[in-house]
């Protein structure tokens, strides 16, 4: 009793310095860009070498006892497949185990103790894809490691011979070791779920500063960059951010400078510091953290530290965003986190002035070009829905943002003809991913593609507004929602396309407007299927009369639309 006493201290020594050791690892924001991020291989695979390591270290931590050894591996084990799932404790479990084998192949109770953890890192693995919400529950944890050890205590029993040995160590080393792991689990996991709190806070902290700045500054950059909205983006992004100071420039020209600094930093003056020009050639965002890597030459320079983000449009740089900080304004990684966030939104602005000239300069054109068309209802209505999934998921809205980010850069490419399926099917993923975020369960999305049609050129946006229709016009209003299907099969030189709903369906005279032939001009009033109408009239025009679309549609029972598309040398 007093050997088991004296280890069960010794255990929990170890446990706590184990816990910091934890900590401090996962305090590094590098480490947690991986620890958090478990959706790529190389982010699984630091997962299983970082609790692979706190295994191997809580076999060394643990005290021989009887030619075995009183360990804390489970700790580290369990952990790994709570949080990671069955591959990342199944790769800790071997790592772990693995090494406690390798160490002592001929041990007593080797082959015992190497079974027993990979058994835990599997049970705890399934545990977290079994049940996905208590997956960071530290109690379901600690029961999980308590069940684990007293297996681990059964093999002993069962493997390790001669039996009256293998008894008397696991008289001695089975409460030690349940409680020391139970304690060392359980203060894991609540370690990695309080970084984990942390961290989704600060995420949605960010996209809610974001979104914020993007709805103020819309009205503004979408005007195009000069001195007048350059001034008004530099305040809003002052007051939103409490920096020192705000810069915007063009290439060569500083065209606003608000907040400290404002003597030297000219608005209308030429870039003069040596970081700017150094972003604006390589197009990479910079922090530069002292006076000498800014490079502004003058004495009484206030500022002690920049971040500087380039402006585009599409992949062309066309200048900067500056925000400074000052002696006791420090800047720091979140903002700017923050400010790589808003470049692509900031480019997708600035696009909209070119877009605007362009759909001007198309105005008499027989057919507008839907890349051209951006609804601001849509964008509106996409920003809430984000807004929304800020605080009660981040992770999601950081997703929807992509999406946004993704469908409204190719939307607004009016410079694409022709481009392969697989493109258009990205886009109208990313435009379905924000729809369902919108509508949830209201809206059902069945898309089946022949493998072989994916690099088939077709005319771009042809298919989306097919999809964007049947929700808007089938679906969104029906009660109870509804399904839409897209099919896409290869025949002979064709591939054939067809977008079926079960929604409100059109009455026979709003489906003769939209089937107008393309030499009669003519727009649907205030009903919808511009789109529709668009895309059936620009595959007239492109490949003749016989590729227009077959549209089949009953009220009150849904919409189907079929057409072919030819090989094109395009």
């Amino acid at each position: 009793m007093i050997l088991s006493s004296s280890l069960i201290v010794m255990l929990l020594k170890h446990v706590t310095i184990l816990i910091a050791g934890a900590f401090i690892i996962l305090a590094i924001s590098p480490v947690q860009e991986f620890s958090f991020r478990q959706d790529k291989l190389k982010n699984r695979i630091f997962l299983i070498a970082f609790f692979g390591l706190f295994g191997v270290l809580g076999t060394y931590s643990g005290n021989e006892i009887f030619n075995s050894i009183a360990n804390l591996r489970a700790m580290a084990v369990v952990t790994a497949g709570f949080f990671g799932g069955p591959i990342v404790g199944l790769g800790a479990g071997l790592i772990a185990g693995g090494h406690r084998f390798l160490i002592d192949p001929w041990g007593f109770s080797a082959l015992a103790c190497s079974l027993a953890t990979l058994f835990e890192g599997l049970a705890a693995g399934y545990v977290h894809n079994k049940y996905p919400r208590v997956h960071l529950d530290w109690r379901v944890a600690t029961i999980i490691t308590i069940v684990g050890e007293m297996i681990h205590m059964m093999l002993v029993l069962i493997l390790s011979k001669p039996f009256h040995e293998a008894l008397a160590l696991v008289n001695i080393i089975a409460m030690p070791m349940i409680i020391g792991n139970a304690l060392g689990t359980a203060l894991f996991v609540h370690l990695i779920k309080i970084f984990k709190d942390l961290r989704e806070k600060s995420l949605s902290t960010q996209a809610q500063k974001i979104f914020d700045i993007t709805k103020e500054t819309l009205g503004h950059l979408r005007e195009g960059l000069n001195q007048k909205t350059a001034t008004a983006t530099a305040t809003i992004l002052k007051n939103e951010l409490g920096v020192a100071a705000v810069s915007v420039t063009d290439k060569e020209t500083v065209l606003a400078h608000v907040g400290l600094g404002a003597d030297h930093h000219l608005a209308g003056g030429p870039i003069a510091t040596s970081s700017t020009k150094a972003v604006v050639f390589s197009g990479q965002a910079a922090f530069s953290k002292s006076k000498d890597h800014i490079g502004c030459n003058h004495p009484n320079c206030p500022f002690y530290s920049a971040i500087i983000v380039p402006l585009k449009k599409g992949d062309t740089i066309i200048g900067t965003i500056k925000l400074y900080g000052s002696k006791n304004l420090e800047l720091n990684r979140i903002q700017f986190a923050i400010a790589k966030g808003l470049t692509d939104l900031f480019s997708i602005q600035l696009e909209l002035e070119d877009i605007q000239l362009k759909d001007r300069m198309l105005a008499h054109a027989e057919i507008r070009h839907l890349q051209a068309q951006i609804n601001p209802h849509f964008l509106f209505n996409s920003l809430n829905t984000i807004a929304s999934f800020c605080r009660t998921a981040p992770s999601k809205a950081r997703e929807l943002i992509l999406d946004l980010s993704f469908y409204m850069r190719k939307n607004l490419d009016s410079s694409r003809g022709f481009i392969l399926l697989a493109e258009e099917l990205e886009q109208i993923q990313s435009y379905l991913a924000i729809e369902k975020a919108r509508f949830g369960s209201r809206i059902n999305i069945s898309i089946d593609i022949d493998p072989a049609c994916e690099k088939w050129l077709i005319p771009s946006l042809i298919i989306q507004p097919l999809i964007e229709n049947a929700i808007k016009h089938g679906i969104k209003d029906k009660e109870d929602g509804g399904n839409i299907s897209l099919s896409v099969r290869q025949q002979e030189a064709c591939i054939a396309v067809m977008v079926k709903d079960d929604g409100l369906g059109m009455s026979p005279e709003k489906l003769d407007t939209i089937l107008v032939p393309c030499s009669v001009k003519s727009h649907t009033n205030g009903l919808g299927g511009v789109g529709l109408q668009n895309s059936n009239q620009r595959l007239e025009q492109i490949y003749g009369p016989q590729y227009r679309m077959q549209i089949n549609s009953i009220p009150a029972e849904g919409t189907e639309i079929c057409f072919n598309i030819p090989h094109s040398s395009h």
